[in-house]
């Protein structure tokens, strides 16, 4: 281990710390365990509630039953008498509204954060405190014992409510000061970008095990053959953010900040809409671009379609965490204050508000559309317990993940316990109206989390849509392709306005460096 020399210890003092690898792979460690929890309770949750818990309904032994007794109920146009009309927009009412109750958690956290110094960290220490209660609650949601034929609506709703929005609330409680912990290690732009895009790749990376790995654990569960297509499609998704998030400090450094947006912008749009337009290519046409997967044949062009709509999705839903210790340094330059906690409960307001109407939409539109649970053959299994158990695993492992984190992410650059004696749960909306990058990025984030929700919500109904009635069909088909193109094009015009450039950031870490200096000399 080499001296510091003069001009690094001048810059740690003022905060421009540099981080060895560890420091970077463990603080990525944290947003791997958050998506081995909460992403996967957040992305299969809809599917699980309306197909396999089947809120509200309390009638599905019943109603399988009736379907065992009459195999061919479809063909001989047979009305199913159990038929379950609620799950669907249940499921989309508590998707928003437990959404938006945590919305108004978001600022009490943000302001407890920055006000208490806790004894294991200011940030950190919310990685072991409410981390563990999250992967509790993160099983608890999967358990069915209240969806049982018999069993009082009101209980198994009211479970449903309960567990799911505890879950909400302990992730917020863990999500908030985990991205402050970011802005606290350093203040250094590059190390912050490569601390940040290492966060990504290692997110993208459980996304990989979430999205590919968690219908196979469940299926391998439930002693039934796989469905290899929706698999793959999920796989072939992950893979963009994988190996570009670690790419983008240099294509940054190549064509700028802004053009990263609007470039990988473009190419989420292009990606986003060739998956609504392959489902009218003529069936003549579309039989000859299949691929044989296990005992499925899949058509081609939807696997590159996904990895295209990938490639911008990753890296404009990813990259967009670099963005935040700017607008935080930003606030410091404007008020004296480096408040983590409430931009980061502010970015959080907004980033779960996108999840909210994201994880909303796709039940919603079901219901209106027509779309039938028992109708056609499943993405995921319909094994309750296989859920359950695989819920457990995935939980073990984010556990371990968050405790990793702890010991390898260190605080450096924090504000002193005089400096957030005062800080209020009011700081958060005065910091908001004052603060033009954050309204920007915080419009930013709502319209990506809702696309980026949206269609992963989606593509469990997505291989079921041509067993669906047409309407029911076209409205899978809007949710995971038309309306998170929309939002695409939306994303771009929003990075219009943000207004700090590279040059404008280094002028502002530039006076922040010159005030520290001042006030060591006073």
């Amino acid at each position: 281990m080499t001296d510091k020399t003069a001009d690094q210890l001048e810059l740690e003092a003022s905060g421009f710390y540099k981080l060895n690898w560890l420091e970077r792979i463990g603080y990525g460690a944290g947003d791997m365990a958050q998506n081995f929890i909460y992403q996967n309770v957040s992305g299969f949750i809809n599917f699980f509630y309306s197909d396999v818990y089947q809120i509200g309904f309390g009638q599905k032994a019943k109603a399988r039953a009736w379907m065992d007794a009459n195999p061919n109920w479809k063909e001989a146009k047979l009305k199913n008498p159990y038929e379950n009309t609620v799950s669907s927009g249940i499921t989309s009412a508590l998707m928003l509204i437990v959404r938006l109750i945590d919305v108004l958690w978001d600022p009490i956290v943000g302001a407890l954060v920055d006000k208490k110094h806790p004894r294991f960290g200011k940030y950190r220490s919310y990685l072991i405190y409410a981390g563990l209660p999250l992967c509790a609650l993160a099983v608890l949601c999967y358990w069915d014992g209240p969806s049982k034929d018999g069993v009082p609506k009101w209980i198994n709703v009211g479970y449903a409510i309960l567990t799911y929005t505890f879950l909400q609330m302990c992730y917020t409680l863990t999500n908030v000061p985990y991205g402050a912990l970011n802005a606290s290690m350093t203040r250094d732009p590059h190390e912050v970008d490569v601390l940040t895009t290492t966060r990504m790749a290692m997110a993208n990376i459980a996304g990989l095990f979430v999205w590919t790995g968690f219908p196979i654990v469940t299926k391998l569960l439930a002693k039934e053959s796989q469905s290899w297509g929706v698999v793959l499609f999920n796989f072939v998704g992950a893979i963009p953010g994988i190996f570009l998030m670690p790419l983008v400090p240099s294509i940054r450094k190549l064509i700028g900040k802004k053009m990263v947006f609007y470039v990988f912008g473009v190419i989420g749009v292009v990606g986003y809409l060739m998956l609504y337009f392959i489902a009218f290519i003529p069936a003549d046409t579309l039989n000859k671009m299949t691929i044989k997967i296990g005992e499925d044949e899949q058509n081609y062009l939807m696997f590159i379609a996904t990895f295209i709509k990938s490639i911008g999705q990753s890296v404009c839903t990813g990259y967009m965490w670099a963005i935040v210790p700017e607008v935080i340094t930003y606030a410091e330059y404007t008020t004296g204050r480096r408040i983590s906690g409430i931009v980061n409960a502010l970015t959080g307001i907004f980033f779960k508000a996108g999840f909210a109407i994201g994880g909303a939409l796709p039940n919603l539109v079901n219901q209106i559309c027509g779309y039938n649970p028992e109708q056609g053959s499943a993405s995921y299994t319909k094994n309750e317990s296989a859920w359950l158990k695989a819920m457990v695993i995935y939980g073990v492992v984010g556990l371990l993940l968050l405790v990793f984190c702890f010991t390898q992410s260190k605080e450096k650059v924090v504000m002193d316990e005089k400096e957030t004696k005062n800080v209020k749960v009011s700081d958060l909306w005065t910091e908001f109206l004052r603060n033009g990058p954050l309204r920007v990025i915080a419009l930013y984030f709502i319209t990506g989390f809702c696309c980026m929700n949206l269609h992963n919500a989606s593509v469990g109904y997505y291989f079921k849509a041509s067993e669906q009635e047409p309407l029911a069909r076209q409205g899978i088909l809007w949710c995971i392709a038309v309306i998170p193109a929309i939002l695409f094009a939306l994303m771009i015009l929003i990075m219009y306005f943000y207004s700090l450039t590279d040059e404008k950031m280094e002028e502002i870490n530039k006076e922040i460096e010159l005030r520290a200096k001042k006030e060591e000399t006073v």
